[in-house]
């Protein structure tokens, strides 16, 4: 098939005309649209670099010994736990993430323990850690104001922070807004099949994501479409390449990325 880069060729309206029916959904890319909520989209590369940079600087690993840290239930809240962790009298607070990286370290059922009053779960989650074979553990801590436990991990874990693939990205594509070639995708009308890459982007249009356990990005050509043949009407077939990444600082998934062709 011959294709070529085309000049910004539109229609009236200032976009493309797009045959959707030629391509397929990417369930990973649509899911993640759906499910963020507002607090995990960010409108700019900058804002979300921003925001994961602050919570690496404000975060530490080390290598702790499994038996020397203590677990404590809460007086006033039967649900929650804290942990003492070796060189430190500040509790520290597990995540939802974090407890059940922890349960699984020592081989306790994590959904279990979560059924428990803390008290129980605290004495159960003690007896593993104690009498756990692997001696030591890596924990990645952050202060928020209270010092969160936000993974646990072998003490070899290799970690990449997620600034580090936002930063990595801004390098191609600057904040992701346009001011280089990869950019947040536009918008379909579905009733003209007509793709403007021109608008403004907002919480509802964002493919950059971040939440407590990792971040997605999405981003696309899609000032410089391709065309693959003819539509029906004579009008050339357009598409735009695009790719999407991910990264987990806490182990929730691996580094990733993938490229595709957006219609």
């Amino acid at each position: 098939m011959n294709m070529q880069v085309l000049d910004a060729r539109r229609d009236m309206s200032g976009g493309y005309k797009v045959d959707v029916s030629r391509g397929e959904r990417i369930g990973r890319v649509s899911s993640e649209w759906f499910s963020r909520p507002d607090d995990e989209r960010y409108l700019s590369l900058s804002e979300l670099a921003d925001s994961v940079r602050g919570r690496s600087e404000r975060s530490r690993t080390r290598v702790v010994e499994t038996a020397l840290i203590h677990v404590e239930a809460s007086r006033t809240d039967p649900e929650r736990l804290s942990l003492i962790l070796p060189g430190s009298d500040t509790p520290v607070a597990p995540t939802h993430w974090s407890f059940g990286q922890l349960a699984s370290q020592v081989g306790a059922p994590a959904a279990y323990l979560r059924q428990l009053p803390a008290a129980l779960a605290g004495i159960n989650l003690q007896y593993g850690l104690t009498s756990h074979r692997a001696e030591q553990i890596k924990t990645l801590e952050t202060d928020n104001g209270r010092v969160e436990l936000r993974a646990v991990t072998g003490p070899d874990y290799g970690r990449i922070y997620d600034h580090e693939l936002v930063e990595a990205v801004q390098r191609i594509a600057g904040n992701g807004t346009g001011d280089t070639r990869w950019k947040v995708p536009g918008v379909l009308d579905w009733s003209t099949g007509v793709y403007n890459p021109r608008v403004d982007i907002t919480k509802d249009t964002t493919t950059l994501y971040a939440s407590d356990r990792d971040v997605f990005l999405f981003l696309v050509d899609d000032l410089n479409p391709i065309e693959a043949g003819r539509l029906p009407d004579g009008s050339p077939d357009l598409y735009f390449r695009g790719f999407y990444c991910w990264n987990s600082e806490v182990g929730a998934k691996t580094l990733g990325m993938a490229s595709f062709y957006l219609r």
